[in-house]
């Protein structure tokens, strides 16, 4: 049972990759707390190895993402190596403060994320403009510190937050998504090693386990994950502006419902 709903899970999460330009860490996270939990693990140990294991996961599938959507011409590179520095700054910071905080915290800033930026693409995004253009370098290098930060700490690959910052200053949605996978490789990489650090030594982790990564879960979701990346891509590029942030603001709202519930239970 545990291997067919990592089998789903990881389908999921190519989709989502190639869809909405995210890594798939808004499915693998849920999915992957519930797994560690179903094998024995309290939420003090469920949640990180869930996120250090998501940020795993993510590494494959938004490379291929990125790939995708490059070759179809629309990734902005230069925005990409603008936040290559301050995006791996946030991610260090997020994955020490790992190691020390309670399972809520990374589920409340799940939920007021992915809560914040599902409003903004259902209503439109009537009056969620900071700017019609990007910032210059100075408050760009903060954005990609931030983002680095929160998708550390969610189990993401930036992609629904970096996708927030680049719309609120009006970049189209097609372009925000294609970007944020390459986002996502950014996170990913330093983020995963972040997690295998601050987990090592933890007399309780699993078998499997280097830190905070779990290396069976990874290789039970990676070979479906990967199948569906590129139809993901070809679904985004053949959706309407509007359909694709109505499909992107539904998706963010059923995850955060999920949280929720987990934190008031």
């Amino acid at each position: 049972m545990l291997f067919a709903v990592l089998a789903i899970a990881g389908a999921a999460i190519g989709l989502l990759a190639g869809l909405f330009g995210i890594g798939g860490g808004a499915i693998s996270v849920p999915v992957f707390f519930e797994v560690f939990q179903l094998l024995g693990h309290g939420p003090e140990l469920a949640m990180p190895l869930a996120v250090g294991t998501s940020l795993a996961v993510i590494i494959p599938t938004s490379i291929n993402s990125v790939r995708g959507h490059y070759l179809r011409g629309t990734v902005d590179m230069d925005l990409l190596r603008s936040w290559a520095a301050p995006v791996l700054a946030g991610v260090l910071l997020g994955s020490l403060i790992a190691r020390y905080a309670e399972p809520w915290v990374f589920q409340l800033v799940f939920v007021v994320v992915a809560s914040v930026n599902a409003a903004k693409l259902l209503s439109g995004g009537k009056g969620w403009r900071l700017a019609d253009q990007l910032p210059g370098k100075l408050a760009l290098r903060l954005y990609g510190a931030v983002i680095g930060l929160v998708s550390a700490l969610m189990g993401i690959g930036g992609g629904a937050v970096s996708n927030l910052v680049m719309t609120l200053h009006g970049v189209p949605i097609h372009r925000a998504i294609s970007t944020s996978a390459g986002v996502g490789v950014l996170i990913a990489i330093p983020g995963t090693l972040g997690y295998m650090a601050a987990g090592w030594g933890r007399p309780d982790l699993p078998a499997d386990a280097i830190g905070f990564v779990s290396l069976a879960t990874f290789a039970l979701t990676i070979p479906t994950a990967l199948l569906t990346t590129r139809l993901g891509v070809r679904l985004a590029h053949g959706l309407s502006r509007r359909a694709l942030e109505t499909a992107f603001g539904l998706f963010l709202i059923a995850v955060s419902l999920r949280f929720l519930w987990d934190l008031a239970t």
